[in-house]
């Protein structure tokens, strides 16, 4: 005859989401937003006419993450 073997039974508290209330989360997606349309322009089109910086100093800082991105550059 084999015995039942007597496991504790455990509750697992319900896990509830958490909520952000958009006021709180906006000015941070507006400043990666505008991080990231910056680091974009760096990348991708510092160079030639629309040059900010003369000289090829942030075309050269870049330059990998150019191609990793896919931006032609010569």
């Amino acid at each position: 005859m084999a015995e039942a073997i007597a496991s504790p039974v455990t509750s697992v508290p319900a896990v509830a989401p958490l909520s952000l209330p958009v006021r709180a989360v906006l000015p941070w997606a507006l400043f990666a937003g505008v991080l990231m349309l910056v680091a974009l322009y760096f990348v991708g089109a510092e160079q030639g006419a629309t040059s900010l910086f003369a000289g090829s100093d942030v075309h050269e800082w870049v330059h990998d993450g150019r191609h990793l991105l896919g931006f032609p550059c010569h």
